[in-house]
Protein backbone atom coordinates (compact mmCIF):
# COMPACT_ATOMS: atom_id res chain seq x y z
CA UNK A 1 0.00 0.00 0.00
CA UNK A 2 1.06 3.58 -0.55
CA UNK A 3 1.82 4.87 2.94
CA UNK A 4 2.82 8.44 2.33
CA UNK A 5 -0.19 10.66 2.92
CA UNK A 6 -0.59 13.39 5.52
CA UNK A 7 -3.82 12.42 7.21
CA UNK A 8 -4.34 15.64 9.14
CA UNK A 9 -3.89 17.77 6.01
CA UNK A 10 -6.42 15.73 4.05
CA UNK A 11 -8.91 15.95 6.90
CA UNK A 12 -8.39 19.72 6.93
CA UNK A 13 -9.01 19.96 3.19
CA UNK A 14 -12.08 17.76 3.49
CA UNK A 15 -13.55 19.94 6.22
CA UNK A 16 -13.09 23.12 4.18
CA UNK A 17 -14.42 21.54 1.00
CA UNK A 18 -11.07 22.02 -0.78
CA UNK A 19 -10.68 18.37 -1.74
CA UNK A 20 -13.29 16.81 -4.02
CA UNK A 21 -14.63 13.53 -2.70
CA UNK A 22 -15.60 10.55 -4.82
CA UNK A 23 -18.84 8.99 -3.58
CA UNK A 24 -19.45 5.23 -3.45
CA UNK A 25 -22.59 3.34 -2.51
CA UNK A 26 -23.36 -0.38 -2.33
CA UNK A 27 -26.71 -2.07 -1.68
CA UNK A 28 -27.68 -5.69 -1.18
CA UNK A 29 -31.24 -6.27 -2.29
CA UNK A 30 -30.22 -9.45 -4.14
CA UNK A 31 -27.97 -10.84 -1.40
CA UNK A 32 -29.60 -14.26 -1.78
CA UNK A 33 -28.10 -14.37 -5.30
CA UNK A 34 -24.67 -13.18 -4.10
CA UNK A 35 -25.14 -9.82 -5.79
CA UNK A 36 -24.43 -6.27 -4.70
CA UNK A 37 -25.36 -3.15 -6.62
CA UNK A 38 -22.53 -0.58 -6.77
CA UNK A 39 -22.95 3.12 -7.62
CA UNK A 40 -20.00 5.54 -7.85
CA UNK A 41 -19.96 9.28 -8.57
CA UNK A 42 -16.84 11.12 -9.74
CA UNK A 43 -17.26 14.94 -9.62
CA UNK A 44 -15.09 17.54 -11.36
CA UNK A 45 -13.74 15.20 -14.03
CA UNK A 46 -11.30 17.18 -16.16
CA UNK A 47 -10.09 14.65 -18.74
CA UNK A 48 -12.25 14.34 -21.88
CA UNK A 49 -11.70 10.58 -21.75
CA UNK A 50 -12.16 9.40 -18.17
CA UNK A 51 -11.01 5.88 -17.26
CA UNK A 52 -12.27 3.61 -14.50
CA UNK A 53 -10.68 0.28 -13.72
CA UNK A 54 -11.26 -2.86 -11.71
CA UNK A 55 -8.16 -3.87 -9.70
CA UNK A 56 -6.15 -6.98 -10.56
CA UNK A 57 -4.35 -7.41 -7.25
CA UNK A 58 -5.09 -6.97 -3.57
CA UNK A 59 -3.01 -5.74 -0.58
CA UNK A 60 -1.36 -8.67 1.19
CA UNK A 61 -1.58 -10.89 -1.88
CA UNK A 62 1.10 -11.10 -4.52
CA UNK A 63 -0.76 -12.72 -7.43
CA UNK A 64 -2.91 -11.50 -10.33
CA UNK A 65 -6.64 -11.96 -9.67
CA UNK A 66 -8.63 -10.31 -12.52
CA UNK A 67 -11.44 -9.08 -10.26
CA UNK A 68 -13.22 -7.62 -13.31
CA UNK A 69 -14.53 -11.10 -14.14
CA UNK A 70 -17.19 -10.73 -11.45
CA UNK A 71 -18.72 -7.39 -12.49
CA UNK A 72 -21.45 -6.96 -15.10
CA UNK A 73 -24.30 -4.67 -16.06
CA UNK A 74 -21.96 -1.67 -16.27
CA UNK A 75 -23.65 1.69 -16.98
CA UNK A 76 -22.33 5.25 -17.13
CA UNK A 77 -24.08 8.63 -17.19
CA UNK A 78 -23.16 12.31 -16.85
CA UNK A 79 -24.23 14.63 -14.03
CA UNK A 80 -27.70 15.04 -15.54
CA UNK A 81 -28.30 11.32 -15.92
CA UNK A 82 -27.66 11.25 -19.66
CA UNK A 83 -25.92 8.17 -21.13
CA UNK A 84 -22.30 8.68 -22.19
CA UNK A 85 -19.97 6.81 -24.54
CA UNK A 86 -18.15 3.80 -23.08
CA UNK A 87 -15.20 2.01 -24.71
CA UNK A 88 -13.34 -1.07 -23.38
CA UNK A 89 -9.60 -0.89 -24.25
CA UNK A 90 -8.83 -4.02 -22.20
CA UNK A 91 -10.71 -6.47 -19.94
CA UNK A 92 -10.13 -4.37 -16.82
CA UNK A 93 -10.87 -0.82 -17.99
CA UNK A 94 -13.82 1.32 -19.12
CA UNK A 95 -13.06 4.60 -20.97
CA UNK A 96 -15.85 7.17 -20.72
CA UNK A 97 -16.27 10.19 -23.01
CA UNK A 98 -18.99 12.75 -23.68
CA UNK A 99 -19.53 13.60 -20.01
CA UNK A 100 -20.26 17.06 -18.54
CA UNK A 101 -17.56 17.04 -15.85
CA UNK A 102 -19.37 14.51 -13.69
CA UNK A 103 -19.28 10.75 -14.28
CA UNK A 104 -21.67 8.39 -12.54
CA UNK A 105 -21.23 4.64 -12.96
CA UNK A 106 -23.09 1.59 -11.69
CA UNK A 107 -22.61 -2.15 -12.00
CA UNK A 108 -23.59 -5.44 -10.43
CA UNK A 109 -20.99 -7.27 -8.35
CA UNK A 110 -21.17 -11.05 -8.01
CA UNK A 111 -19.41 -12.19 -4.85
CA UNK A 112 -19.35 -15.66 -3.32
CA UNK A 113 -15.99 -16.37 -1.73
CA UNK A 114 -15.25 -15.11 1.77
CA UNK A 115 -11.55 -14.99 2.60
CA UNK A 116 -8.78 -12.41 2.79
CA UNK A 117 -8.86 -11.56 -0.91
CA UNK A 118 -12.34 -11.98 -2.37
CA UNK A 119 -15.84 -10.91 -1.38
CA UNK A 120 -19.00 -12.75 -0.43
CA UNK A 121 -22.55 -11.46 -0.35
CA UNK A 122 -25.38 -13.62 0.98
CA UNK A 123 -28.10 -13.40 3.60
CA UNK A 124 -25.63 -13.98 6.45
CA UNK A 125 -23.23 -11.13 5.59
CA UNK A 126 -21.58 -8.84 3.07
CA UNK A 127 -17.89 -9.69 3.35
CA UNK A 128 -16.15 -7.05 1.26
CA UNK A 129 -12.53 -6.93 0.21
CA UNK A 130 -12.41 -3.60 -1.59
CA UNK A 131 -10.25 -4.50 -4.64
CA UNK A 132 -12.58 -7.43 -5.37
CA UNK A 133 -15.63 -5.15 -5.06
CA UNK A 134 -15.00 -1.62 -6.28
CA UNK A 135 -13.74 0.17 -9.37
CA UNK A 136 -11.50 3.21 -9.15
CA UNK A 137 -10.34 6.10 -11.33
CA UNK A 138 -6.56 6.21 -11.94
CA UNK A 139 -6.71 10.02 -12.24
CA UNK A 140 -8.39 10.33 -8.81
CA UNK A 141 -6.09 8.21 -6.65
CA UNK A 142 -5.36 11.06 -4.25
CA UNK A 143 -8.99 12.06 -3.73
CA UNK A 144 -10.84 11.16 -0.52
CA UNK A 145 -13.57 8.55 -0.83
CA UNK A 146 -16.87 8.47 0.99
CA UNK A 147 -18.88 5.26 0.93
CA UNK A 148 -22.44 4.58 2.04
CA UNK A 149 -23.39 1.01 2.91
CA UNK A 150 -27.11 0.49 2.32
CA UNK A 151 -27.58 -2.12 5.04
CA UNK A 152 -30.12 -4.90 5.24
CA UNK A 153 -31.82 -3.78 8.45
CA UNK A 154 -34.14 -6.77 8.22
CA UNK A 155 -31.06 -8.96 8.80
CA UNK A 156 -29.68 -6.92 11.70
CA UNK A 157 -26.56 -5.93 9.78
CA UNK A 158 -23.87 -3.60 11.21
CA UNK A 159 -20.59 -2.34 9.75
CA UNK A 160 -17.09 -3.27 10.96
CA UNK A 161 -14.14 -1.66 9.17
CA UNK A 162 -10.98 0.43 9.64
CA UNK A 163 -12.60 3.20 7.55
CA UNK A 164 -13.48 6.33 9.52
CA UNK A 165 -17.17 6.61 10.31
CA UNK A 166 -18.77 9.88 9.24
CA UNK A 167 -22.40 9.50 10.21
CA UNK A 168 -24.94 6.72 10.04
CA UNK A 169 -23.68 4.08 7.62
CA UNK A 170 -21.35 6.44 5.74
CA UNK A 171 -17.59 5.98 6.05
CA UNK A 172 -14.53 7.84 4.77
CA UNK A 173 -11.02 7.15 3.50
CA UNK A 174 -8.34 9.81 2.91
CA UNK A 175 -7.49 8.42 -0.54
CA UNK A 176 -7.88 5.50 -2.91
CA UNK A 177 -5.00 3.56 -1.36
CA UNK A 178 -6.43 3.60 2.14
CA UNK A 179 -9.89 2.73 0.81
CA UNK A 180 -8.61 -0.30 -1.09
CA UNK A 181 -6.73 -1.41 2.04
CA UNK A 182 -9.89 -1.32 4.17
CA UNK A 183 -11.87 -4.60 4.14
CA UNK A 184 -15.35 -4.43 5.62
CA UNK A 185 -17.50 -7.04 7.34
CA UNK A 186 -21.21 -6.24 7.30
CA UNK A 187 -23.26 -8.68 9.35
CA UNK A 188 -25.07 -9.24 12.61
CA UNK A 189 -21.76 -9.60 14.41
CA UNK A 190 -20.64 -9.20 18.01
CA UNK A 191 -17.88 -6.84 19.14
CA UNK A 192 -15.37 -6.97 21.97
CA UNK A 193 -12.69 -4.36 22.67
CA UNK A 194 -10.07 -3.29 25.16
CA UNK A 195 -7.79 -0.29 25.48
CA UNK A 196 -4.02 -0.65 25.52
CA UNK A 197 -1.84 2.39 26.30
CA UNK A 198 1.38 2.84 24.33
CA UNK A 199 3.65 5.88 23.93
CA UNK A 200 1.28 8.07 25.88
CA UNK A 201 -1.74 7.18 23.73
CA UNK A 202 -4.67 4.86 24.26
CA UNK A 203 -5.24 2.39 21.42
CA UNK A 204 -8.55 0.60 21.09
CA UNK A 205 -8.19 -3.03 19.98
CA UNK A 206 -11.51 -4.31 18.64
CA UNK A 207 -12.68 -7.72 17.49
CA UNK A 208 -15.84 -7.86 15.37
CA UNK A 209 -16.87 -11.51 15.06
CA UNK A 210 -19.48 -12.97 12.73
CA UNK A 211 -20.14 -16.50 13.99
CA UNK A 212 -22.82 -18.90 15.15
CA UNK A 213 -21.43 -19.45 18.64
CA UNK A 214 -22.30 -18.12 22.06
CA UNK A 215 -21.28 -14.86 23.70
CA UNK A 216 -19.48 -16.86 26.40
CA UNK A 217 -17.35 -18.60 23.77
CA UNK A 218 -16.50 -15.23 22.25
CA UNK A 219 -15.53 -13.90 25.69
CA UNK A 220 -13.15 -16.84 26.21
CA UNK A 221 -11.69 -16.42 22.73
CA UNK A 222 -11.18 -12.69 23.15
CA UNK A 223 -9.25 -13.21 26.39
CA UNK A 224 -6.74 -15.20 24.32
CA UNK A 225 -6.66 -12.47 21.67
CA UNK A 226 -5.79 -9.90 24.34
CA UNK A 227 -2.90 -12.04 25.57
CA UNK A 228 -1.51 -12.30 22.03
CA UNK A 229 -1.74 -8.55 21.44
CA UNK A 230 0.08 -7.81 24.69
CA UNK A 231 2.87 -10.33 23.96
CA UNK A 232 3.41 -8.94 20.47
CA UNK A 233 3.74 -5.39 21.77
CA UNK A 234 6.64 -6.65 23.91
CA UNK A 235 8.56 -7.79 20.82
CA UNK A 236 8.58 -4.31 19.30
CA UNK A 237 8.43 -2.29 22.51
CA UNK A 238 5.32 -0.37 21.49
CA UNK A 239 2.18 -0.48 19.39
CA UNK A 240 2.06 1.11 15.96
CA UNK A 241 0.41 4.54 15.90
CA UNK A 242 -2.86 3.25 14.47
CA UNK A 243 -4.75 5.72 12.31
CA UNK A 244 -7.93 6.96 14.03
CA UNK A 245 -6.63 5.39 17.27
CA UNK A 246 -7.90 1.84 16.76
CA UNK A 247 -7.18 -1.56 15.26
CA UNK A 248 -9.96 -3.94 14.21
CA UNK A 249 -9.96 -7.73 13.80
CA UNK A 250 -12.64 -8.66 11.26
CA UNK A 251 -13.46 -12.25 12.20
CA UNK A 252 -15.78 -14.51 10.26
CA UNK A 253 -16.00 -18.07 11.59
CA UNK A 254 -18.80 -19.53 9.51
CA UNK A 255 -19.16 -22.93 7.78
CA UNK A 256 -19.43 -21.43 4.29
CA UNK A 257 -16.27 -19.27 4.33
CA UNK A 258 -12.71 -20.18 3.33
CA UNK A 259 -10.01 -20.28 5.98
CA UNK A 260 -7.61 -17.37 5.60
CA UNK A 261 -5.99 -14.34 7.16
CA UNK A 262 -4.99 -11.05 5.57
CA UNK A 263 -3.24 -8.06 7.08
CA UNK A 264 -4.13 -4.41 6.52
CA UNK A 265 -2.91 -1.12 7.91
CA UNK A 266 -5.27 -0.87 10.88
CA UNK A 267 -7.21 -4.12 10.60
CA UNK A 268 -7.08 -7.73 9.54
CA UNK A 269 -9.47 -10.30 8.11
CA UNK A 270 -9.42 -13.70 9.83
CA UNK A 271 -11.75 -16.39 8.48
CA UNK A 272 -12.31 -20.03 9.36
CA UNK A 273 -14.85 -22.79 8.85
CA UNK A 274 -14.01 -23.93 12.39
CA UNK A 275 -16.40 -22.60 15.00
CA UNK A 276 -15.32 -21.55 18.47
CA UNK A 277 -17.23 -24.54 19.84
CA UNK A 278 -15.22 -26.88 17.58
CA UNK A 279 -11.87 -25.98 19.14
CA UNK A 280 -11.66 -22.53 17.59
CA UNK A 281 -11.12 -20.81 20.93
CA UNK A 282 -7.48 -21.91 20.63
CA UNK A 283 -7.11 -23.35 17.12
CA UNK A 284 -8.23 -20.15 15.36
CA UNK A 285 -5.54 -18.14 17.12
CA UNK A 286 -2.79 -18.89 14.60
CA UNK A 287 -4.17 -16.45 12.03
CA UNK A 288 -4.88 -13.91 14.77
CA UNK A 289 -1.25 -14.03 15.90
CA UNK A 290 0.21 -14.02 12.38
CA UNK A 291 -1.90 -11.16 11.06
CA UNK A 292 -1.52 -8.88 14.06
CA UNK A 293 2.28 -9.26 13.90
CA UNK A 294 1.96 -7.86 10.39
CA UNK A 295 0.72 -4.57 11.86
CA UNK A 296 4.44 -3.98 12.42
CA UNK A 297 6.23 -6.37 10.09
CA UNK A 298 5.02 -5.67 6.52
CA UNK A 299 2.47 -2.93 7.10
CA UNK A 300 4.94 -0.38 8.50
CA UNK A 301 8.25 -2.24 8.57
CA UNK A 302 7.78 -2.73 4.84
CA UNK A 303 9.87 -3.83 1.83
CA UNK A 304 10.59 -1.11 -0.71
CA UNK A 305 9.69 -3.64 -3.42
CA UNK A 306 6.02 -3.39 -2.36
CA UNK A 307 5.88 0.41 -2.55
CA UNK A 308 3.69 1.82 -3.93
CA UNK A 309 1.36 -1.16 -4.17
CA UNK A 310 0.37 -1.86 -7.78
CA UNK A 311 -3.35 -2.62 -8.10
CA UNK A 312 -3.13 -3.14 -11.86
CA UNK A 313 -0.32 -5.69 -11.91
CA UNK A 314 1.63 -7.55 -9.21
CA UNK A 315 4.58 -6.52 -7.09
CA UNK A 316 7.56 -8.88 -7.02
CA UNK A 317 9.42 -8.85 -3.73
CA UNK A 318 12.60 -10.65 -2.67
CA UNK A 319 11.98 -9.88 1.00
CA UNK A 320 8.99 -12.13 1.67
CA UNK A 321 11.15 -14.68 3.51
CA UNK A 322 11.49 -11.93 6.12
CA UNK A 323 8.14 -10.13 5.84
CA UNK A 324 6.07 -13.33 5.80
CA UNK A 325 8.51 -16.00 6.98
CA UNK A 326 9.80 -14.30 10.12
CA UNK A 327 6.19 -13.42 10.94
CA UNK A 328 5.39 -17.13 10.63
CA UNK A 329 8.20 -17.94 13.06
CA UNK A 330 6.65 -15.65 15.66
CA UNK A 331 3.09 -16.90 15.08
CA UNK A 332 3.21 -19.85 17.48
CA UNK A 333 6.08 -18.48 19.57
CA UNK A 334 3.81 -15.62 20.64
CA UNK A 335 0.97 -18.03 21.44
CA UNK A 336 3.39 -20.03 23.60
CA UNK A 337 4.69 -16.94 25.36
CA UNK A 338 1.08 -15.93 26.03
CA UNK A 339 0.61 -19.18 27.97
CA UNK A 340 -1.96 -20.55 25.52
CA UNK A 341 0.29 -23.24 24.03
CA UNK A 342 2.52 -25.49 26.15
CA UNK A 343 6.27 -25.42 25.33
CA UNK A 344 6.21 -29.11 24.38
CA UNK A 345 3.42 -28.47 21.88
CA UNK A 346 5.25 -25.45 20.50
CA UNK A 347 8.41 -27.46 19.91
CA UNK A 348 6.31 -30.14 18.22
CA UNK A 349 5.06 -27.59 15.68
CA UNK A 350 8.57 -27.42 14.18
CA UNK A 351 8.47 -30.93 12.71
CA UNK A 352 6.43 -30.30 9.60
CA UNK A 353 8.03 -27.00 8.63
CA UNK A 354 11.56 -28.16 9.39
CA UNK A 355 11.33 -31.34 7.31
CA UNK A 356 9.55 -29.57 4.47
CA UNK A 357 12.27 -26.92 4.19
CA UNK A 358 15.47 -28.86 4.76
CA UNK A 359 14.51 -32.02 2.87
CA UNK A 360 13.30 -30.10 -0.17
CA UNK A 361 15.10 -30.15 -3.49
CA UNK A 362 14.12 -26.53 -3.95
CA UNK A 363 17.33 -25.36 -2.26
CA UNK A 364 19.25 -26.74 -5.24
CA UNK A 365 17.61 -24.16 -7.46
CA UNK A 366 16.82 -21.03 -5.42
CA UNK A 367 17.77 -19.14 -2.28
CA UNK A 368 15.16 -17.50 -0.01
CA UNK A 369 15.19 -14.32 -2.08
CA UNK A 370 14.44 -16.19 -5.28
CA UNK A 371 11.74 -18.25 -3.52
CA UNK A 372 10.12 -14.93 -2.56
CA UNK A 373 10.13 -13.93 -6.23
CA UNK A 374 7.83 -16.90 -6.92
CA UNK A 375 4.94 -15.38 -4.92
CA UNK A 376 2.96 -14.22 -8.00
CA UNK A 377 2.79 -17.86 -9.12
CA UNK A 378 1.80 -19.42 -5.80
CA UNK A 379 0.00 -16.90 -3.55
CA UNK A 380 -3.59 -17.94 -4.26
CA UNK A 381 -2.71 -17.95 -7.96
CA UNK A 382 -4.30 -20.57 -10.21
CA UNK A 383 -3.14 -22.27 -13.41
CA UNK A 384 -4.21 -25.25 -15.47
CA UNK A 385 -0.84 -26.58 -16.60
CA UNK A 386 1.00 -29.07 -14.32
CA UNK A 387 4.02 -27.75 -12.44
CA UNK A 388 7.07 -29.23 -10.76
CA UNK A 389 7.05 -27.11 -7.63
CA UNK A 390 7.44 -30.14 -5.38
CA UNK A 391 11.01 -30.24 -6.68
CA UNK A 392 11.71 -26.56 -7.24
CA UNK A 393 9.83 -24.45 -4.68
CA UNK A 394 9.87 -23.93 -0.92
CA UNK A 395 7.27 -21.60 0.53
CA UNK A 396 8.83 -18.34 1.69
CA UNK A 397 6.55 -18.62 4.73
CA UNK A 398 8.16 -21.89 5.80
CA UNK A 399 11.68 -21.09 4.58
CA UNK A 400 11.62 -17.77 6.40
CA UNK A 401 10.18 -19.33 9.56
CA UNK A 402 13.02 -21.89 9.63
CA UNK A 403 15.59 -19.13 9.14
CA UNK A 404 13.94 -16.93 11.77
CA UNK A 405 14.30 -19.79 14.24
CA UNK A 406 17.97 -20.23 13.30
CA UNK A 407 18.72 -16.52 13.59
CA UNK A 408 16.98 -16.20 16.96
CA UNK A 409 18.84 -19.18 18.47
CA UNK A 410 22.14 -18.03 16.92
CA UNK A 411 21.73 -14.55 18.39
CA UNK A 412 20.90 -16.05 21.77
CA UNK A 413 24.26 -17.85 21.73
CA UNK A 414 25.73 -14.31 21.72
CA UNK A 415 23.40 -13.13 24.52
CA UNK A 416 21.34 -11.25 21.92
CA UNK A 417 17.90 -12.10 20.53
CA UNK A 418 15.60 -11.61 17.55
CA UNK A 419 13.12 -9.53 19.59
CA UNK A 420 15.71 -6.82 20.15
CA UNK A 421 16.78 -6.97 16.51
CA UNK A 422 13.17 -6.30 15.54
CA UNK A 423 13.10 -3.36 17.96
CA UNK A 424 16.14 -1.92 16.15
CA UNK A 425 14.52 -2.39 12.74
CA UNK A 426 11.27 -0.90 14.01
CA UNK A 427 13.01 2.21 15.30
CA UNK A 428 15.10 2.65 12.16
CA UNK A 429 12.53 1.80 9.47
CA UNK A 430 9.07 0.75 10.67
CA UNK A 431 8.16 3.54 13.06
CA UNK A 432 9.28 6.13 10.51
CA UNK A 433 7.67 4.11 7.67
CA UNK A 434 10.87 4.12 5.65
CA UNK A 435 10.78 1.11 3.28
CA UNK A 436 13.75 -1.24 3.51
CA UNK A 437 15.75 -3.38 1.10
CA UNK A 438 17.57 -6.69 1.59
CA UNK A 439 20.81 -4.72 1.83
CA UNK A 440 19.27 -2.63 4.61
CA UNK A 441 18.44 -5.81 6.56
CA UNK A 442 21.98 -7.10 6.05
CA UNK A 443 23.56 -3.85 7.27
CA UNK A 444 21.16 -3.67 10.22
CA UNK A 445 22.13 -7.18 11.36
CA UNK A 446 25.79 -6.25 11.03
CA UNK A 447 25.19 -3.19 13.20
CA UNK A 448 23.29 -5.21 15.81
CA UNK A 449 25.33 -8.42 16.03
CA UNK A 450 28.66 -7.53 14.41
CA UNK A 451 29.89 -7.54 10.82
CA UNK A 452 31.27 -11.07 10.97
CA UNK A 453 28.04 -12.57 12.31
CA UNK A 454 25.70 -10.59 10.06
CA UNK A 455 27.64 -11.13 6.86
CA UNK A 456 28.08 -14.85 7.56
CA UNK A 457 24.31 -15.28 8.09
CA UNK A 458 23.37 -13.48 4.89
CA UNK A 459 26.12 -15.04 2.77
CA UNK A 460 25.34 -18.59 3.88
CA UNK A 461 21.58 -18.61 4.30
CA UNK A 462 20.04 -15.66 2.40
CA UNK A 463 22.24 -15.11 -0.67
CA UNK A 464 22.87 -18.85 -0.76
CA UNK A 465 20.83 -21.86 0.38
CA UNK A 466 22.92 -23.28 3.19
CA UNK A 467 21.47 -25.09 6.18
CA UNK A 468 22.35 -23.77 9.66
CA UNK A 469 23.74 -26.12 12.30
CA UNK A 470 20.39 -26.84 13.89
CA UNK A 471 21.66 -29.72 16.00
CA UNK A 472 23.90 -27.31 17.90
CA UNK A 473 21.31 -24.53 17.97
CA UNK A 474 18.54 -26.80 19.29
CA UNK A 475 20.88 -28.29 21.85
CA UNK A 476 21.56 -24.80 23.24
CA UNK A 477 17.92 -24.69 24.43
CA UNK A 478 17.58 -28.35 25.44
CA UNK A 479 15.89 -29.69 22.30
CA UNK A 480 16.93 -32.90 20.57
CA UNK A 481 17.19 -33.15 16.76
CA UNK A 482 17.41 -36.68 15.38
CA UNK A 483 16.98 -38.65 12.15
CA UNK A 484 15.69 -42.23 11.85
CA UNK A 485 18.20 -43.59 9.35
CA UNK A 486 16.97 -47.18 9.84
CA UNK A 487 13.72 -46.52 8.02
CA UNK A 488 13.60 -47.15 4.27
CA UNK A 489 12.95 -44.21 1.95
CA UNK A 490 11.25 -44.37 -1.46
CA UNK A 491 11.47 -40.72 -2.49
CA UNK A 492 8.04 -40.43 -4.06
CA UNK A 493 4.39 -40.01 -3.19
CA UNK A 494 2.64 -43.39 -3.24
CA UNK A 495 -0.98 -44.25 -2.51
CA UNK A 496 -1.59 -47.97 -2.64
CA UNK A 497 0.30 -48.88 -5.81
CA UNK A 498 0.06 -45.54 -7.65
CA UNK A 499 2.63 -42.73 -7.72
CA UNK A 500 0.52 -39.62 -7.20
CA UNK A 501 2.98 -36.76 -7.74
CA UNK A 502 6.29 -35.96 -9.40
CA UNK A 503 9.08 -38.05 -7.90
CA UNK A 504 11.76 -36.12 -6.04
CA UNK A 505 14.95 -35.31 -7.88
CA UNK A 506 17.97 -37.49 -6.95
CA UNK A 507 15.86 -39.65 -4.65
CA UNK A 508 15.41 -43.44 -5.13
CA UNK A 509 12.16 -43.36 -7.14
CA UNK A 510 13.45 -40.60 -9.41
CA UNK A 511 16.78 -42.36 -9.99
CA UNK A 512 14.90 -45.56 -10.88
CA UNK A 513 13.04 -43.68 -13.62
CA UNK A 514 9.63 -43.71 -11.93
CA UNK A 515 7.24 -40.80 -12.49
CA UNK A 516 3.84 -39.46 -11.57
CA UNK A 517 1.03 -41.69 -12.84
CA UNK A 518 3.05 -44.91 -12.80
CA UNK A 519 1.37 -47.90 -11.16
CA UNK A 520 3.43 -50.63 -9.47
CA UNK A 521 2.36 -54.07 -10.71
CA UNK A 522 4.89 -56.40 -9.02
CA UNK A 523 7.89 -56.30 -6.67
CA UNK A 524 10.53 -59.05 -6.95
CA UNK A 525 8.00 -61.10 -8.90
CA UNK A 526 5.28 -60.70 -6.25
CA UNK A 527 2.08 -59.18 -7.74
CA UNK A 528 0.66 -56.07 -6.11
CA UNK A 529 -3.12 -55.67 -5.67
CA UNK A 530 -5.61 -53.68 -3.60
CA UNK A 531 -4.80 -55.69 -0.45
CA UNK A 532 -1.12 -56.37 -1.03
CA UNK A 533 0.02 -52.85 -1.88
CA UNK A 534 3.46 -51.42 -2.57
CA UNK A 535 2.78 -48.78 0.07
CA UNK A 536 2.40 -51.49 2.74
CA UNK A 537 5.40 -53.44 1.44
CA UNK A 538 7.71 -50.47 1.97
CA UNK A 539 7.14 -50.70 5.72
CA UNK A 540 8.92 -54.07 5.84
CA UNK A 541 12.00 -52.95 3.87
CA UNK A 542 15.32 -51.43 5.00
CA UNK A 543 17.66 -48.81 3.54
CA UNK A 544 19.86 -50.38 0.87
CA UNK A 545 17.32 -53.04 -0.18
CA UNK A 546 17.22 -53.41 -3.95
CA UNK A 547 13.80 -54.03 -5.49
CA UNK A 548 12.96 -55.35 -8.95
CA UNK A 549 9.85 -53.46 -10.02
CA UNK A 550 7.34 -54.07 -12.76
CA UNK A 551 5.12 -51.05 -13.40
CA UNK A 552 2.58 -49.68 -15.86
CA UNK A 553 2.90 -46.38 -17.71
CA UNK A 554 0.54 -45.18 -20.45
CA UNK A 555 -0.92 -48.67 -20.75
CA UNK A 556 2.46 -50.37 -21.25
CA UNK A 557 4.35 -52.60 -18.82
CA UNK A 558 7.94 -51.64 -17.92
CA UNK A 559 10.62 -52.82 -15.50
CA UNK A 560 13.22 -51.08 -13.37
CA UNK A 561 15.50 -51.60 -10.37
CA UNK A 562 15.20 -49.39 -7.30
CA UNK A 563 17.55 -49.13 -4.31
CA UNK A 564 15.82 -47.80 -1.19
CA UNK A 565 17.57 -44.99 0.67
CA UNK A 566 17.76 -43.79 4.25
CA UNK A 567 14.79 -41.82 5.49
CA UNK A 568 15.85 -38.14 5.81
CA UNK A 569 13.00 -37.13 8.14
CA UNK A 570 13.98 -35.27 11.31
CA UNK A 571 12.26 -35.55 14.67
CA UNK A 572 12.33 -32.64 17.10
CA UNK A 573 11.49 -32.97 20.79
CA UNK A 574 12.36 -31.78 24.25
CA UNK A 575 15.61 -33.40 25.39
CA UNK A 576 14.92 -35.26 28.66
CA UNK A 577 18.63 -35.01 29.48
CA UNK A 578 18.85 -31.23 29.04
CA UNK A 579 21.15 -29.47 31.49
CA UNK A 580 20.04 -26.76 33.86
CA UNK A 581 21.81 -24.15 31.71
CA UNK A 582 20.01 -25.37 28.57
CA UNK A 583 16.65 -25.25 30.33
CA UNK A 584 17.37 -21.72 31.54
CA UNK A 585 18.11 -20.62 27.97
CA UNK A 586 14.93 -22.33 26.76
CA UNK A 587 12.78 -20.55 29.33
CA UNK A 588 14.29 -17.19 28.37
CA UNK A 589 13.56 -17.91 24.69
CA UNK A 590 9.98 -19.05 25.29
CA UNK A 591 9.26 -16.46 27.95
CA UNK A 592 8.09 -19.02 30.48
CA UNK A 593 8.93 -19.49 34.14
Amino acid sequence: MKRFFTLSLIVFFGVLGMAQTNSYRISFENAQHHEGQVEISFPEVKAPIFSVRMPNSSPGRYAFHSFAKNVYGFKATDGKGNPVTVFRPNPYQWDISGHDGTVNISYTLFANRADGTYSQIDETHAHLNMPASFMYAPDHKERPIEIEFDLREDLGWKVATQLKRQKGNTYWAPNFYYFMDSPTEISNHSVRSFTLPSNGKDHEIRFALHHEGTETEFDQFFENVKKIVIEQEKVFGELPDFDFGSYTFLGCYMPHVNGDGMEHRNSTIVTSKRSLADGGITRNLGTVSHEFFHAWNVERLRPLSLEPFDFDHVDMSGELWFAEGFTSYYTNLIICRAGIMEPEEFVGTFDGTFNYVWNSNGRKFSNPIEMSYQAPFVDAATSLDPQNRGNTFISYYSYGAALGLALDLSLREKNLNLDDFFKKLWGQYGKKEIPYTIENLHHALNAYAGNEFGTAFFEKYIYRSGMPDYKRLFASVGIALEQNSERAYFGGYIEGNAITDNTLIDRPAYNAGLAKGDRILAVDGQPMDDENTFEKLLGSKKPGDVLQLKFERHGKTRETQLELGKNPTYSISMDPDATAAQITHRKAWLGVE
